[in-house]
């Protein structure tokens, strides 16, 4: 056998050889970026999935809220406050302040924001029932003060609900 054909034929193997490793490492490449593909497009459902909880469960917590200030109000002009009627509006503060503590760790800014002016008139108008009802309203408060603001939560409802809803896709538009 000559040099030239001892050559050709490990440049044969060789080639044969290389081939096959630079598309093994190709293959490898690719499969690496389709599993990188799956767990973003993973990690993105699980969080929407864990704003959609996070969300309904602000927006029910926040309503209850309000009801139950709306509640103690007319109790505050029709008769005594009972501690039950204590018990049931700090039980519906606390939830409300549990899910906007797990609101401020999965919301976006936008989402969060109207979130946190909420929160802050909910809270508003709570500390103007509790000052009713221990007899010590701030200058300017009354049942029919705190009753106007506390009417204007559901505007402020409504502002979350829209941003929450657009974020996670369900509504689009502005």
């Amino acid at each position: 056998m000559d040099l030239g054909s001892v050559i050709i034929a490990v440049a044969g193997v060789a080639g044969t050889l290389g081939g096959a490793l630079l598309a093994q490492h190709g293959a490898e490449r690719a499969k690496r970026r389709e599993i990188e593909l799956v767990r973003v497009h993973e990690e993105a459902r699980e969080n929407r999935s864990l704003r959609r909880t996070c969300y309904g469960e602000l927006n029910r917590d926040a309503r209850q809220f309000a009801t139950a200030l709306n509640r103690h109000l007319r109790v505050l002009r029709e008769r005594e406050v009972t501690e039950a009627d204590r018990e049931a509006l700090e039980a519906v503060k606390n939830a409300h302040r549990d899910r906007y503590s797990e609101a401020q760790m999965v919301a976006p800014d936008e989402v969060l924001g109207r979130a946190q002016v909420l929160n802050q008139a909910l809270n508003s108008v709570y500390g103007q029932v509790k000052r009713l009802e221990r007899g010590a309203p701030e200058p300017g408060e009354t049942v029919e003060t705190a009753s106007r603001a506390q009417y204007e939560l559901w505007d402020l409802l409504g502002a979350m609900r829209t941003v929450m809803r657009h974020d996670l896709g369900v509504t689009l538009g502005d």
